[in-house]
């Protein structure tokens, strides 16, 4: 088989196993224990096969048995697992992706024969750094050194193990909490480990592994455990169909839910990975929008540069308020405040920034994307070495900034000559000392900060790695659900004992993510008495959507809870009057109007709505009174302009076109002039608007012609029968050759 034909094969078992369909299931199974001709699983299944065949003939033959169900499911989820530890196999024979290639490969590059080797040497060098540290001497600089670079070769063996067995043994499972343990200093290792068993379990569910992971959620050391909970979502998300088959993880999460801390935890967590997925539109403005402009105005500040150098030392020591002005004048100040704002609110903006600085051979080894930032590391040790502890205060303390992005950082300032890195290294001290004092007072305000900010650095690393790895494109992205999680057996759980069903369908709505917003407040109204505003809501989400009818249905049922709410009557009137029905539409504009007199915008669609019913004497005469209240309104010239034409009111027509000709005319005001004119036979004048309407839209004849046949009914209506519409076109392209 073809690995696309496994993983079809495979895919079709497992939905007949969720489907319950276990006949089928077996019988899929069989192909690929047949491809695969391993005898352990071979027996395995024949086994579970015999079972589900027994289970059968009991029911045929009319036996009532209790536990039938109970064995059903464990028989379910024992051939889910035999079916993804054969697809793994074969995979691992057949596909040649990055991640299954290394996992062939990794059992010959590891220094160890055993995990349990490879442990005790990383607690050799935990307990003789322990020992300098206690001793206070310089006599083990050297000694610490060589065990340092030791330790670091050990690590990567330490993410293998656990991001690439198929299986762990008692073995790897004992050494896995003995790592974990509280008295073990190695936070760097711990780390290492959640994040090498999420990928694992990302690449292959296995019941096994996720009680590991569970137990990590419950550490006591802060770093840990945000790493756990945040694999933990992604992982439960992902398998939420095979929670059913797995009792044994369904108990712990309850159990896991009823614990206020990992709850508060999980609540903010899953708000942060839903936030991730602004970062594509963050680091796509920045690319496209603010990055551009920079590069636009940049000469034009250089300009302002020379022009000011000849200026005296004492003038040259002030901020040029030039430059601020060429900033508001580009428009780009907008957006960099914009990007201000998003930061504070704990966005993702550094994307972009440090993306360029992936390409250093320290993130060729794939565990280091996932390395808590550590100054003692050797790549960048150097960089710390001195006895001022600014810079490095000022990395540990920034909570702004991912571990990823700070080892880009450290590693680009390699680069530099000693020089200007010991001259950064100084001007970090007073913003070191001030980020220290900040921190302090966050984390006196809020004692849960801590534990927000790991989470929130995860996640980023995370994100880093699924979008900048080298083979990013060979691995499932786990960000592609992060708008999804609201889907999970594992959500409803935390969401019934919180608000944070609430929390995220306002973060959804508020960064208008349309779609889970909706899914969001329909869970909302059907699990509590239902408010206007969650109707109001929902009804914009639908609107931004298009699905304009829903809209209308969830704005009546707002109107009804919350009669007389002018923002509801007006979308209720936008409603009617983009799905055509301008009877109703006109109706509640008018009772807008009531509620709530004198809104410039709700005469006007008014006033639309009238010619769209051809009364037109009725919406010149709205567009008069609005005339005497804002005699040099554009926008009013120009809708009185096209409705005097379409009623045929031609003189009144180009009075008003003309108005707004000599204003600032678009290319349709100038299309509508055409029209005008051409109806009054002053047709030399109308073929020079159509010309200017196509050099305004940047546009060709076939575009105008394709608007004028759009219009042709209103100057059939005006007296320009169809023989002359063509001639007029004609003209027009003769005109432009």
């Amino acid at each position: 088989m073809t690995p696309h034909q496994i993983a079809q094969v495979s895919d079709d078992a497992i939905g007949c196993v969720l489907a319950g369909k276990l006949k089928q299931a077996f019988d899929l199974t069989e192909k690929l224990t047949g491809e695969l001709q391993w005898g352990e699983l071979n027996d395995r299944h024949t086994g579970l096969h015999d079972n589900y065949k027994l289970m059968v003939q009991y029911f045929t033959q009319g036996y009532d048995d209790p536990e039938r169900q109970r064995i059903f499911s464990k028989l379910s989820g024992r051939l889910l697992q035999l079916n993804l530890l054969l697809r793994e196999e074969l995979f691992v024979r057949n596909f040649t992706s990055f991640e299954y290639t290394q996992k062939r490969y990794f059992p010959h590059r590891l220094h160890f024969n055993s995990t349990q080797s490879l442990y005790d040497s990383l607690k050799y060098y935990q307990q003789k750094r322990q020992l300098a540290i206690e001793e206070g001497t310089e006599l083990h600089e050297t000694e610490l050194k060589r065990i340092r670079l030791n330790f670091e070769r050990l690590l990567p063996d330490l993410f293998m193990i656990y991001w690439l067995s198929t299986r762990l043994g008692p073995e790897e499972k004992s050494v896995f909490h003995q790592i974990l343990l509280p008295d073990y200093r190695g936070t760097t290792e711990q780390c290492l480990l959640i994040s090498a068993l999420t990928l694992n379990l990302w690449r292959m569910f296995d019941d096994e592994k996720i009680l590991l992971l569970m137990d990590a959620c419950e550490s006591n050391n802060s770093m840990v455990r945000q790493r756990a909970l945040v694999g933990l979502c992604f992982i439960m998300t992902r398998y939420n169909d095979y929670l059913p088959f797995y009792p044994t993880l369904r108990n712990r999460l309850i159990l896991m839910a009823d614990n206020s801390r990992i709850l508060e935890n999980l609540k903010n967590i899953i708000l942060l990975i839903a936030g991730s997925s602004d970062t594509d539109r963050i680091t796509r403005k920045m690319k496209e929008e603010i990055l551009p402009e920079m590069m636009k105005i940049s000469p034009m500040i250089k300009n302002k540069l020379d022009k000011d150098s000849q200026q005296n030392s004492e003038e040259w020591s002030e901020e040029n308020p030039e430059w601020n002005e060429i900033l508001e004048q580009s428009g780009i100040g907008e957006k960099i405040q914009e990007l201000t704002n998003l930061q504070l609110e704990g966005a993702d903006v550094y994307m972009s920034t440090f993306a360029v600085l992936k390409n250093f051979p320290f993130f060729s080894e794939t565990a280091n994307w996932f390395l808590p930032f550590d100054p003692e590391f050797s790549s960048i040790q150097e960089l710390f070495s001195n006895k001022d502890q600014s810079l490095m205060s000022a990395f540990l303390n920034n909570s702004v900034i991912c571990n990823s992005d700070k080892y880009s950082f450290s590693l680009s300032v390699m680069q530099m000559p000693a020089s200007q890195r010991d001259m950064m290294s100084r001007s970090f001290k007073a913003e070191a000392d001030q980020l220290a004092e900040i921190t302090r007072d966050e984390q006196m305000l809020n004692p849960d900060l801590a534990d927000k900010n790991i989470a929130k650095q995860y996640i980023q690393d995370l994100f880093r790695f699924f979008r900048l790895h080298p083979q990013h494109g060979e691995f499932s992205d786990m960000f592609d659900k992060a708008l999804q999680l609201h889907h999970s057996t594992f959500f409803d759980m935390l969401a019934s004992a919180s608000d944070l069903k609430e929390q995220l369908a306002e973060f959804c709505f508020t960064k208008s993510f349309y779609i889970p917003a909706v899914e969001l407040y329909d869970e909302l109204i059907k699990s509590s008495e239902p408010s206007a505003a969650l109707y109001q809501k929902k009804g914009f989400a639908l609107q931004k959507l298009s699905r304009i009818s829903e809209a209308l249905d969830a704005y009546l049922k707002a109107d009804m809870i919350q009669p007389d709410d002018v923002w509801t009557v007006r979308k209720i009137a936008l409603c009617y009057r983009l799905l055509g029905n301008f009877t109703k539409a006109l109706e509640h504009y008018h009772h807008a109007d009531f509620l709530k007199p004198g809104i410039v915008s709700v005469s006007m669609q008014m006033a639309k709505c009238m010619m769209a019913l051809e009364n037109y004497k009725e919406a010149l005469q709205l567009y008069a009174n609005l005339e005497k209240s804002y005699p040099d309104e554009l926008k009013l010239w120009r809708a009185i302009a096209w409705c005097a034409f379409i009623s045929g009111n031609l003189h009144q027509a180009e009075y008003y076109v003309e108005k707004v000709v000599t204003a600032i005319p678009d290319s349709i005001d100038l299309l509508n002039a055409g029209h005008i004119a051409m109806c009054l036979k002053k047709r030399n004048e109308a073929l020079d608007f159509y010309r200017k309407s196509i050099d305004m839209q940047g546009t060709s004849y076939e575009s105008l012609a394709a608007q004028f046949e759009a219009d042709k009914q209103y100057l059939l209506r005006n007296g320009l029968s169809i023989a002359e519409q063509q001639l007029a076109l004609d003209s027009l392209a003769y005109s432009l050759q």
